[in-house]
């Protein structure tokens, strides 16, 4: 039989998956990125890829905590965080071309391997902002590029994962009714255990009641 599930979930810690904390990295990129390399006035590119950055991260952040009653919304808003991110993705994809930069990938460019470990191997934003002030366009867009192209793949997994246990557990109306349902079975059968106490009890009754009788026909008359 398997184990009752509680019918809130427990709140995912979203500041430990790698995929959050990789977008903590790319909103303050995003934002050093637009004020070292795009115009500070007229050009809607800034506020659009800094929002695009915003929204991949605290729609996790809002996913995770609308998860604990509502896995279907929590999906909602992961893969409003994906899409926002892929969004993010095409800007700085769009700023290469735009600009005649080049687009590190692997087998073609030198410095792709080296990029693609170090963005591996680093999640937290202490581990990037050093660069911050030394990369180029270049170098910017195509860490930013590898780091969208990771989170949209962990968050796919994850997704995955989130769904296939809706499957198999359900969501809170699921949970909810399986409680019900689990303490309507308890009732009843504390009730079953109940009536065949009372049953036994009955006869124990009935035995001792008789027992009684039949030493009083087996007595001596008095008197």
């Amino acid at each position: 039989m398997k184990p009752e599930l509680p019918i809130l979930k427990k709140q995912t810690n979203w500041q430990n998956l790698y995929f959050y904390q990789k977008t903590v990295v790319l909103y303050q990129m995003t934002v050093v990125f637009c004020k070292r390399f795009l115009p500070k006035f007229g050009d809607r590119t800034v506020d659009q890829m800094v929002q695009a950055a915003r929204s991949g991260k605290q729609n996790i952040v809002e996913g995770f905590a609308d998860g604990v009653t509502s896995t279907e919304m929590e999906l909602k808003l992961l893969n409003v965080a994906r899409a926002s991110i892929k969004e993010l993705k095409e800007d700085y994809l769009d700023y290469l071309r735009a600009h005649g930069l080049s687009l590190w990938q692997p087998k073609l460019h030198p410095r792709y391997d080296g990029m693609l470990k170090f963005c591996r191997a680093h999640n937290i934003l202490e581990d990037y902002e050093p660069y911050f002030v030394k990369w180029s366009a270049e170098e910017f867009a195509n860490c930013a590029n590898t780091l969208c192209h990771m989170v949209d793949r962990m968050m796919s997994t994850h997704m995955a994962k989130m769904a296939a246990d809706f499957k198999e557990n359900g969501g809170i109306r699921e949970r909810m009714t399986a409680a019900r349902l689990g303490r309507r079975q308890t009732q009843n059968e504390e009730i079953a255990a109940l009536k065949a106490e009372i049953v036994t009890l009955c006869a124990e009754i009935a035995r001792l009641r008789g027992a009684r009788n039949g030493e009083k026909s087996i007595s001596p008359a008095h008197g």
